[in-house]
């Protein structure tokens, strides 16, 4: 959809006229040490945050993205992979101070525009640091469930896939 030089401009609820260049490969030249499981499509057709993401801006991603995506209205856990409620409102997550940069949206919106060639060195830095420090969860998914026991603590589960982390370990 997009090619390095391109500029994005962004008019949804949340921005207008926000604008941004692609300035890597779609989905390649990430910062060392950031190796997200999933790209967005796939996190999308999995089913992640109950539907209810990116319904409003689905002109700034590929229309592909979400041609298998399960996206709703209405918050609905019944669409998650795991089948449980994750997440938390937006004014949660502004309250902790973890939205950050230029993507009201949270993580999942910076992972997209990055994935799709957007780079913010310094935000990028921030959120990938977020992004590591998230694994934790795969270390008490590992020292808690039996091996291959994917239904265990699901919700934990959920939220690795909703960080692009391997929620089946």
């Amino acid at each position: 959809m997009y090619e390095i030089g391109d500029t994005v401009v962004v008019n949804d609820c949340m921005q207008q006229n926000y604008e941004y260049r692609i300035v890597a490969p779609t989905g390649e030249d990430f910062m060392l040490g950031f190796s997200p499981r999933f790209p967005p499509a796939e996190m999308l057709a999995m089913g992640v945050f109950e539907g209810k993401y990116c319904n409003d801006c689905r002109g700034e991603f590929p229309g592909a993205w979400f041609a298998k995506a399960r996206i709703s209205e209405r918050p609905e856990p019944a669409l998650n992979y795991f089948g449980v409620k994750s997440r938390k409102p937006l004014s949660y997550w502004n309250e902790k101070g973890w939205i950050i940069g230029p993507d009201p949206r949270g993580w999942f919106q910076w992972y997209c525009r990055y994935y799709l060639g957007r780079r913010l060195p310094e935000i990028d830095a921030l959120q990938v640091k977020r992004w590591r420090s998230f694994a934790r969860h795969a270390g008490q998914i590992r020292a808690n469930c039996a091996s291959g026991d994917i239904f265990c603590r699901p919700r934990q589960r959920q939220a690795l896939l909703q960080w692009s982390h391997d929620p089946f370990i």
